[in-house]
């Protein structure tokens, strides 16, 4: 798998629907993605550090993306 993925790609290595995962990145529990030429990537690494912060009980998590980094 390459480390930087696109929307669908990222929706599908997290396991969700693109369009939860799009859900996911506004409400900060997704991290935002790079912007290469015209296109959105995201870092796989990210992506992972961000699936671990979000709580197992399925809740939204009491920090948003921006304040793991």
């Amino acid at each position: 798998m390459p480390r930087g993925l696109n929307r669908v790609q990222a929706a599908q290595y997290v396991g969700v629907s693109p369009s939860l995962f799009d859900q996911m990145v506004q409400d900060g529990r997704m991290p935002r993605p790079k912007r290469i030429n015209r296109r959105n990537v995201w870092d796989l690494r990210r992506i992972d550090e961000a699936f671990a912060a979000i709580d197992d009980d399925n809740e939204k998590p009491s920090s948003s993306w921006s304040d793991v980094n």
